[in-house]
Order: C-alpha cells, then structure tokens, then sequence
C-alpha cells in the first residue's frame, strides 16, 4: 500500500479540477495544467477533494508494478493543484567577482567568468527576474521551473575553494581548504 497515494488531495480555493478520459485538467487563478492518467490509476473527485485508488480489475503482477504509479499520479495532481492556486519559485544565488545575469527580452544573459557571455531562452510558461546577484525562476509547473533552474546551475557550479559560480539560495557548499605554502628552511 502507498502512504502517499491514499491521502486524498484538497481542492484550494479558487481552483477547478475536471476528470475526463484518463485526463486531469486543473485550472486556477495563475493558470491551467493537464495530466494524462495511467489506465490502470483511478482518480475520483469527491466534493473538494481527489481520491487516487488503483484499479480494481489487475492482476497482481500488473498491481505490483502499478503500485509505484500510485504515488506517483497522486503527488503530480497534488502539485499541479498548488502550482495553478500558488505559484513554483527558485531563487538561485550569483556569487564571483564579474559574475552577473540580465535579462534580454526572452533570453538570460549570464555572464559568469567564461570568454563569452552564456544565452539561455526562457522556456514558455516561465518568468525570470534578476534583483542584484539573485536570479529567479518562477511558473505554475514545478517540473519546468526547477529543470530550468538546474539548467541555470549547470552552466558554472559552484567550486569548492573560493565558493564562486551558480547555487541555490541557501545550499550549502563544502569548502576545501588550498595549498598549504611549503614550510621555510626544509631540508
């Protein structure tokens, strides 16, 4: 049994949940999402809030590997819920001397060390807005705004000795300690 599926999901506020064809639709304040529904997954609306059951009909074979759906189906509705009522936000922190980011229109511009500056397109759905050394990344679809983010992280990470290049705000970085300079008067 998953712990995870059988909690039913609350419906927020302001948001609307349809159920059609193996398909959910969400839609909210901040704006619509779809999820296609595995056939063997059931997911009912009961006054405000979704159920997700497995189907009843498997063989136990097809409900071991099912099982691992279950949850699954149930926390990308429950976040698919938020995201059209709340909003997702990353925030990720620029740190390095000459280490900036802008924004062109629909691109990023980040400037982080290297020869040239680096272009990344703002994906659709998604909103960036640089304040100072912080860059951040917000939308109604947590899968889109944290792979955008990560993507961001990934042109400079963080290096360990001077702590320099792209992280989430609040990570914590490990630093190494440099050279030891060589002792005077050795042998």
């Amino acid at each position: 049994m998953s712990r995870i599926g059988k909690k039913p999901i609350e419906i927020l506020a302001g948001v609307e949940v349809k159920l059609e064809n193996h398909a959910a639709f969400v839609k909210g304040l901040k704006g619509e999402l779809s999820y296609d529904i595995h056939p063997d997954i059931e997911v009912t609306k009961e006054e405000n809030q979704v159920v997700v059951s497995l189907s009843k009909k498997l063989s136990k074979k097809r409900a071991s590997q099912t099982r691992s759906l279950w949850g699954l189906t149930r926390t990308l509705i429950s976040n698919m819920i938020q995201g059209v009522s709340q909003g997702y936000e990353k925030r990720l922190l620029i740190e390095g001397t000459g280490y900036r980011a802008n924004i062109e229109g629909e691109l990023l511009n980040l400037s982080l060390g290297f020869s040239h500056p680096v272009k990344l397109e703002i994906p659709k759905g998604l909103s960036c807005v640089v304040e100072k050394n912080i860059v951040i990344v917000s939308g109604i679809n947590k899968q889109e705004v944290g792979e955008f983010a990560a993507q961001i992280r990934r042109v400079r990470p963080v290096e360990p000795y001077k702590g320099k290049g792209d992280r989430y705000e609040g990570e914590y970085v490990r630093r190494k300690e440099g050279k030891k300079a060589a002792g005077a008067g050795g042998a």
